[in-house]
């Protein structure tokens, strides 16, 4: 008798939402995650402010390079919050001499879900049509209408503050809570978008943060965002979605979890003689004892990296290339978002107005190029995060006496910040494998992380620039900086931390791993729903979509369990 109905390996964003579903449908379910318990109490520090921290919150740079080299190049990362982060000197990975990826994970129950931007954006219809259209990567083996209703499911649960924008390439949701405000910079810049380009828009973005309570979060123990930009220190009030303020409570409250942590799964094991997954095993990261726990369904939500580098390691005879692999396509495909293009400009005026609070969120102007038709010389498109804010105090003008402390108390200007996410094609040559010798403090091969930007990114972020720039000068803005050119050796676009592809869903078990269901084409009672099973990128920030197939996916195996199939 197996020891769970279902095991998730992973506590971020989809592994949350699949032990939720799964509980809530009555199943017996074990979290394995393989970082650390998290005390909110103890280890959020968003209650610390940075002038109370050595060095203004900055980490000690000898650290840094010993520990943390990845980890701290995210702005998120600081002094306060670094054990939230892995240690890169535990959990070390190769690239290859034309990848500059940067791969930032999470050490703590929750992982990335408590250090994530929070942009929640859906997919759009033409996003699932891209790749047979046009002939990149395989077609998507689902479609928006199927997505849809579990897209409004996990946006009711989670809280998405947002408006309905009436627009084709970025769909309405149902149950949005009241939006944040745009500022007036922001404001400017929509207006005269308006007049001088129609076919663009721009919205405040669609944030994961509470605006007004609702009766089964207030009952989950969640609170109304205070906007006080400290998001990525963890929130005491449990006001943006994370695993820990929202999925993993309600699955606890079910009385059908096990968590395990310090837990890390080596293998998912196959029993060739049912042609099903029996387990897993697992290596207790401070102990390195070994377990092995059994299920009669197994969900991966470990990471795009990770999951991909879990079922290579588990090779069989039955899959001696790596589990669930017959396609070879585990690996491949490796997605991130192209980014590398920042223009910024002042804004006229508005000097009577100046930044009221905080907000949790930017503006972003959604994608507007080769939609809702090609176009362009380059394939698909890209959009736009946008930030403003006015200098003002301790914008430290140079000066002596009251000279020098009138200038810094006398606000500046109003400056706005166009930043291009554009999308990545599926490439198989885009790919994460095993290294053959080098291995971690656990005894587990390191990855290999083979992803360059390609001729048609860079072409994106050059045309995201061209853009940016015209935006900006056709709304009768100043001073306006390009910033740095593209490069055309592609080696340091990307790096946007939303790493997708490499265990892709499609419809033919020859060229992906998962069907529509997120199930693995060759292994039924195997699914995968972190960010690995995307079979193209989009430009919209992932995240939703992790949930809402998750969420999906984890009620079509409660079913496939209740009707005796697995």
């Amino acid at each position: 008798m197996a020891d769970f109905d279902a095991i998730v390996v992973g506590s971020g964003i989809s592994g949350g939402w699949a032990a939720k579903e799964l509980c809530e449908r009555g199943l017996k379910v074990c979290v394995l995650e393989r970082g650390q318990k998290l005390d909110p109490i103890k280890d959020y520090s968003d209650n610390i402010d940075p002038w109370d921290m050595k060095h203004f919150d900055r980490a000690r740079p000898d650290e840094i390079k010993t520990d943390y080299a990845v980890q701290s190049t995210s702005y998120a990362f600081k002094e306060s919050n670094k054990h939230l982060w892995i240690k890169d000197s535990d959990q070390p990975y190769d690239v290859s001499e034309a990848t500059n990826f940067k791969w930032r994970r999470g050490s703590r129950v929750g992982g990335r879900s408590l250090l994530w931007g929070r942009a929640s954006f859906r997919l759009a219809p033409h996003d699932f049509e891209a790749n047979k259209l046009d002939g990149h990567g395989v077609d998507w083996p689902v479609r928006y209408d199927d997505i849809a209703p579990w897209y409004d499911h996990v946006e009711k649960f989670a809280g998405i503050a947002g408006n309905q924008d009436g627009l084709a390439q970025l769909p309405d949701g149902e149950h949005y809570l009241p939006p944040f405000d745009l500022t007036c910079a922001e404001q400017a810049l929509k207006s005269e978008m308006a007049k001088t380009f129609p076919d663009r828009d721009l919205i405040i973005a669609r944030v994961a943060n509470l605006k007004r309570l609702t009766d089964e979060q207030k009952a989950l123990g969640r609170g109304e965002c205070q906007a006080r930009s400290k998001c990525f220190h963890g929130c005491s009030y449990g006001a943006y979605f994370s695993s820990n303020s929202a999925t993993l409570p309600a699955a606890k409250r079910t009385g059908n979890l096990t968590l395990v942590t310090d837990a890390i799964v080596t293998k998912v094991n196959y029993d060739a003689g049912t042609a099903r997954i029996s387990g897993v095993d697992v290596i207790n990261s401070n102990t390195k004892e070994t377990q092995r726990y059994t299920a009669k369904i197994v969900f991966l939500n470990a990471s795009t990296v990770s999951s991909a580098m879990l079922l290579l390691n588990s090779k069989s005879d039955s899959f001696p290339n790596g589990l669930a692999n017959r396609s070879d396509q585990v690996g491949r495909n490796f997605m991130d978002h192209v980014g590398g293009v920042w223009v910024q400009a002042r804004v006229p005026g508005h000097k009577d107005k100046y930044v009221y609070g905080r907000r949790p969120t930017n503006a972003y102007i959604p994608r507007f190029r080769n939609f809702p038709e090609q176009q362009e010389s380059y394939t698909r498109g890209f959009a736009y995060q946008v930030y403003s804010g006015r200098s003002g105090a301790g914008g430290w003008r140079e000066g002596v006496g009251r000279s020098f402390k009138d200038a810094n108390r006398t606000p500046g200007d109003w400056r706005i910040v166009l930043d291009a996410f554009g999308e990545i094609l599926p490439h198989p040559d885009n790919r994460v494998s095993l290294h053959k010798t080098k291995t971690d403090k656990w005894g587990q091969p390191i990855a290999v992380i083979d992803a360059p930007m390609r001729d048609n990114e860079i072409a994106l972020m050059k045309a995201a620039q061209t853009d940016a720039v015209d935006i900006l000068t056709k709304a009768g803005f100043a001073d306006i900086n390009p910033g740095k050119t593209p490069s055309d050796d592609g080696k340091n676009l990307g790096r946007r931390t939303h790493e997708m592809g490499t265990v892709r869903m499609g419809r033919d078990p020859r060229t992906s791993v998962l069907n529509g269901w997120n199930q693995a084409h060759d292994i039924p009672n195997l699914f995968v729903t972190d960010g690995s099973f995307m079979t193209s990128s989009a430009v919209q920030n992932p995240s939703l979509s992790y949930m809402a197939f998750s969420a999906r996916a984890a009620n079509y195996a409660a079913d496939l369990l209740e009707a005796g199939a697995l």
